[in-house]
């Protein structure tokens, strides 16, 4: 036996190890719409630039009949590779071993493999489709979720973690999707669930479909605990890449600035597309479109908590993180879920360097008492902590209304704003006119002979003397009225200005958010 001998030995481990569980199972999973753990690395990086590690890693069981299975790379394919020519590290779950399921040592090959993200200061991505954790293995393989739990912790804030959910996700299993920074799920094939349908029905009698208790739409519309999602891995794994242009490396990173057309910066039609009456609902994306450059809004967890609107985008090719108010819904009043939603993408773009914009259009906190008796004060504070918290560029655009905590909370001055604009056309006051004029003026209106005319002449009062920008810009709260055409221009100039912001908070462990 010479050197090409062992060489061609090798090759042909290998090969056996690329193969995974085997052609059959293979083509089983091609079956059911989804692609091997492979193929989805195939898909998700730049072509020919993906690196394995630990392929010829093995468990180590013999219980249960285990020691007779070979299980190629353990149930899973760990390595990096590059997307938009920049590094990422991942891990891609192989459904065709053991059902993928997590045992001891594919849990150590996925804690390598994120630990090297850290060090080398680049994404995580994490290609997820298994049964859980490995039964034949016991609590090792517990124990290996919580080696991955805790990186997803330690890490998170120091690189960009992104979960892709491409089949089953049950138990253990969800738990560090849930603390990466955002999850991505396919449509009929992929579902998280802590317990099963089969389990439910045991433990209370309910009866439900897998897919109505945890499939893609009821994690991005009801739960909020996916962000995305699509109708093919393809699509999806797409989805990944184009989010992944948006943000840096890690957090000691800008995100890149990317080259962009020579156009005029001034928008006529943002004159006419919120209506001049403050009840009047619009799509606050219309307004979003004709800012940010063309086609660069990337929304995130578009159908959940959708009174408010969130997402990336780039203004002269520079990436920013969006919240906006959506007056067609729920007349864009913040309630528990979108309290959620915007201070946990506010802490994201923070942790990466990413510069905030708050399109604001809000009649304040929405009233009710499942409302109240659900935490709103919490929810609600949740957003005062983020903004407060946040030290990169933080711009307002106050559209039409700003009213009460709402106002106050929505990224203002009092809380830590830079530069807050205003239209010219703004309301800033306590509340809206008719609620304002009751309260102040009841006695008036109450003695009055002809109450209604009274009550509409003091609205009218309040709203000459309140529901106007200028007086919040003579009191430094608003720093500029401007024109809704220059609004892009305004805010390019904002954000070049803001470009070199430095600011600390006082040193600590960490604070203590209202969880």
């Amino acid at each position: 036996m010479d050197m090409y001998d062992k060489i061609n030995e090798l090759y042909d481990r290998k090969r056996i190890i690329e193969l995974g569980g085997g052609d059959e199972r293979i083509e089983k999973q091609h079956e059911k719409g989804k692609l091997t753990a492979r193929e989805r690395i195939e898909l998700l990086l730049d072509e020919g630039t993906f690196v394995e590690l630990n392929p010829f890693i093995k468990h180590r069981t013999t219980d249960f009949g285990m020691a007779n299975l070979e299980g190629p790379g353990d149930g899973v394919v760990t390595g990096y590779g590059k997307v938009h020519g920049k590094p990422v590290y991942l891990f891609s779950q192989d459904f065709t071993v053991f059902g993928g399921a997590l045992g001891e040592m594919h849990a150590l090959k996925i804690a390598n493999v994120m630990d090297l993200a850290a060090k080398n200061g680049a994404p995580f991505i994490g290609l997820n489709d298994s049964g859980g954790a490995r039964i034949q293995e016991g609590v090792v393989s517990l124990d290996g979720y919580g080696q991955i739990f805790y990186r997803n912790a330690i890490y998170s804030g120091v690189i960009p973690q992104i979960s892709v959910i491409l089949g089953p996700c049950a138990g253990g299993a969800v738990y560090s999707p849930a603390i990466t920074d955002f999850v991505f799920m396919t449509d009929e094939t992929s579902q998280m669930f802590i317990t099963g349908p089969k389990v439910i029905e045991t433990v209370t009698g309910e009866k439900i479909s897998s897919e109505d208790l945890g499939g893609s739409k009821v994690h991005n519309a009801i739960s909020g605990n996916a962000h995305f999602r699509g109708a093919t891995e393809g699509q999806v794994l797409a989805d990944v890449r184009r989010l992944l242009a948006y943000l840096p490396q890690n957090n000691t990173e800008r995100p890149a600035v990317e080259a962009v057309e020579e156009e005029s910066d001034e928008r006529p039609d943002l004159a006419d597309i919120v209506p001049f009456e403050a009840i009047r609902p619009y799509d606050i994306r219309k307004v979003v479109e004709q800012v940010v450059d063309k086609g660069s809004f990337m929304e995130v967890q578009a159908e959940f908590a959708r009174n408010i609107v969130v997402g990336f985008s780039r203004i002269k090719g520079e990436t920013v993180g969006l919240i906006c108010n959506q007056p067609k819904v729920m007349a864009g009043g913040l309630d528990i879920d979108s309290s959620d939603k915007a201070a946990r993408f506010i802490r994201f773009c923070d942790s990466f360097n990413i510069p905030l914009i708050t399109f604001e259009d809000v009649t304040g906190f929405f009233p009710g008492i499942k409302q109240e008796h659900g935490g709103i004060i919490r929810h609600g504070a949740k957003i005062l902590y983020a903004y407060s918290e946040a030290t990169v560029p933080k711009l307002t655009v106050i559209l039409r209304k700003a009213y009460g905590g709402a106002y106050v909370a929505l990224n203002s001055k009092s809380i830590g704003a830079d530069v807050v604009f205003a239209w010219p056309n703004a309301e800033i006051a306590v509340m809206g006119p008719n609620g304002a004029a009751n309260i102040i003026f009841a006695r008036e209106i109450a003695a009055s002979d002809d109450p209604e005319a009274v009550r509409a002449e003091k609205i009218e009062e309040y709203r000459e003397k309140f529901a106007n920008p200028y007086v919040a810009a003579s009191m430094g709260m608003v720093d500029d009225v401007i024109d809704p055409r220059e609004t892009r221009i305004k805010l390019i100039q904002a954000l070049e200005m803001m470009r070199t912001k430095q600011e600390t908070r006082p040193t600590k462990k960490h604070g203590n958010i209202p969880l």
